[in-house]
């Protein structure tokens, strides 16, 4: 058994259900999974720097927590990959990832131009900046805002729908891309009508997060491959 924790960064727990539903739907037999989002009073939402910050303490307790109790591996469910370098460095034994640096992996070897969709154009410096990090500058070809905030996303999903697939399409035509990546979390459940219709791969990017901590947490167990210290 492989036990999983999916951390949601933020100080609500109205994602956890859903996210478990749905990512219940494609574990592993063998995988057990976790849904928490952090306690007390804080951001709801990492749509700032600044709540980024106050967020980033309790993250790396949570790490620490999870470890401590067993799990083999945590995603870290942002797509600013919140704190993740800083989570590596205090685990010991326990893979973590996150959703911009999982998609991207993914992505890059589903097709040769990734478009991003995000819901508002103050993210896109910093995940530019993660993009640049990981090393897939020339595989990015575009970001594109959808003006929606995180806790819009999931309130008219038809509406929600509607934007993506309109940026999606102009990414694809007028950008060359052949892979999207849902660029927020909370862009969940919806991935698969997109990707019918659009007739490419559509990156579900927590979605894509849990599978590779579940690759990551095989490797470790049958390899001992682990994040270098």
């Amino acid at each position: 058994m492989k036990r999983i924790l999916f951390l949601n960064p933020i100080h609500t727990n109205i994602f956890n259900q859903p996210y478990l539903e749905i990512l219940k739907q494609y574990k592993n037999k063998e995988t057990e999974i976790e849904v928490s989002s952090l306690e007390g009073v804080g951001p709801q939402h990492l749509e700032y720097t600044c709540y980024e910050a106050i967020a980033m303490p309790n993250i790396v307790k949570k790490v620490k927590e999870a470890e401590n109790a067993g799990f083999d591996g945590m995603v870290i469910g942002c797509f600013y990959d919140t704190a993740l370098r800083a989570a590596r460095e205090v685990s010991q034994n326990m893979m973590i990832t996150a959703p911009a640096e999982s998609s991207l992996h993914i992505g890059a070897t589903l097709g040769e131009s990734i478009s991003i969709i995000v819901g508002q154009r103050k993210w896109i410096p910093e995940m530019q900046e993660n993009v640049s990090h990981y090393g897939f500058t020339k595989k990015v070809t575009s970001f594109k805002s959808v003006n929606l905030g995180v806790h819009e996303f999931q309130k008219d999903l038809t509406e929600t729908k509607k934007r993506i697939m309109q940026a999606s399409k102009e990414a694809i035509e007028k950008d060359g891309a052949d892979v999207i990546i849902l660029g927020c979390t909370a862009e969940f459940g919806m991935y698969g009508e997109l990707q019918e219709e659009l007739g490419i791969p559509v990156i579900d990017s927590g979605l894509a997060a849990f599978k590779y901590a579940e690759l990551l947490t095989e490797m470790k167990g049958k390899m001992n491959w682990s994040h270098s210290k």
